[in-house]
């Protein structure tokens, strides 16, 4: 019988890998980060290096030594669809506090609100957020993101050719946002360079520097919604109060900051990875465009087949699990990037079906910590491919010597011009 590390030829973490706890066997810590979405490949189906981690001769879990899910250190990682359920939705063993917490680099201490407070507590801020982001608070808010999105689509739409990644999908989705919260679209460029150096410069020091930024910006933004409340949801939380008590200043800077971080760039990544999808199958392009009722049901397969974040929860306390001890204070991260193809949950887990019922990834994540802005993602990409087959009722195809490389996560894909014969 093959050796697992012939039928999954997967390295024990090298020299250069950050020291792992005492408590990890060394023969678990592994150098797992072509399956963590940082890794760049031309792969027409980009989440293929992970199913190795699936395989039943691979650990159910092992340890990634390298900083992950926003922390300055490793995690046990879970790759299988079930174990990933049980981080999502265990709140007694698993806490969110500590997750995307860059905020930490620059000496600040308030939690990212709502995903880095726990239940019961995060109930509350969840009651206060929800009602802007309902579905029918979605319904209210679609003619605006159809007046948007149709705009910029008739901008282009004649000229046979786009970067969809750059000119577009990194576009819409943040005039949306800054509409959303009531933020100047002048601050558009200086916001993305912001969050760039956050989630993807190495430097620590550039990283706090760009946190440092955008939190002086941030509050001094709050202060003039203070002093001049509108309609928008900036000024709600500027203004806001629970069971009859003004937010704190924690908690205003704790919601304010965290909307800025997820409201940037998931549904930007989404976006230019569905479209370089539909560009190398025609095929799914004429199914979409031939039947508008499917854009629902294939928007949720664009987000199981495009998991962008491997999110982490902290252990409350000692446990083993899968004859492995663990440890309280240890983390655990979610291969949402292997989860989502597990063919134990989805049958024929990398066929792209359009009509597949019952879609129950973790794009969005699980539990009572799913995606806040989950309603107004799926939202914005059914009115985006409705408004696109619309107004261009025409195959178009990845223009010639395009680099369709791909970093299968955040901000994944830079520049994806597409071209169509009009």
């Amino acid at each position: 019988m093959a050796t697992i590390a012939e039928r999954c030829p997967v390295a024990r973490a090298g020299a250069d890998a950050p020291p792992a706890p005492a408590h990890v066997p060394p023969e678990l810590v592994l150098d797992t980060r072509f399956a963590a979405g940082i890794v760049p490949n031309d792969l027409v189906e980009p989440y293929r290096p992970a199913d190795i981690v699936r395989d039943a001769a691979f650990p159910p879990i092992h340890y990634y030594p390298w900083p992950i899910s926003g922390n300055r250190h490793g995690a046990w990682v879970v790759t299988r669809y079930e174990d990933i359920r049980r981080v999502y939705e265990d709140n007694d063993l698993f806490s969110s506090e500590g997750v995307a917490q860059f905020q930490m680099l620059a000496g600040e201490t308030f939690p990212s609100i709502p995903l880095g407070i726990d239940p019961p507590d995060h109930g509350r801020y969840r009651k206060f957020l929800n009602p802007w982001f309902t579905p029918v608070a979605m319904n209210e808010r679609e003619p605006r993101i159809r007046e948007i999105i149709g705009g910029m689509i008739d901008e282009f739409a004649g000229k046979g050719e786009v970067d969809i990644a750059y000119d577009f999908g990194r576009v819409f989705p943040v005039k949306v946002f800054l509409d959303l919260m009531g933020f100047p679209f002048s601050m558009f460029d200086q916001f993305l360079d912001w969050e760039w150096n956050i989630l993807h410069e190495e430097a620590i020091e550039k990283k706090a520097e760009a946190v440092r930024g955008i939190l002086a910006y941030l509050r001094g933004f709050i202060a003039e919604k203070q002093a001049a409340p509108d309609n928008t949801l900036g000024s709600y939380i500027a203004n806001g109060s629970i069971d009859g008590q003004p937010l704190t200043d924690d908690e205003i800077i704790g919601m304010t900051w965290f909307l800025w971080l997820g409201g940037l760039d998931t549904v930007a990544s989404t976006v230019s990875q569905m479209f370089r999808r539909l560009a190398m199958h025609p095929g799914l392009q004429a199914q979409i465009r031939g039947d508008k009722s499917l854009i629902n049901s294939a928007v949720e397969e664009f987000l199981r087949t495009q998991p962008l974040v491997n999110s982490g929860r902290k252990v409350k306390r000692d446990f083993e699990w899968h004859g492995v001890q663990i440890k309280a204070g240890d983390w655990v991260s979610v291969f949402n990037t292997s989860g989502n193809f597990d063919d134990a949950q989805f049958a024929c887990p990398h066929q792209f079906d359009a009509a597949r019922k019952n879609n129950r990834h973790f794009t969005l994540a699980g539990g009572v910590h799913i995606c806040l802005g989950a309603h107004l993602a799926r939202r914005e990409l059914r009115v985006l491919l409705d408004e696109w087959f619309n107004r261009i009722p025409h195959e178009f195809r990845i223009k010639e010597g395009t680099d369709t490389t791909v970093v299968p996560s955040l901000l994944s894909i830079r520049n994806l011009p597409i071209v169509w014969n009009s």
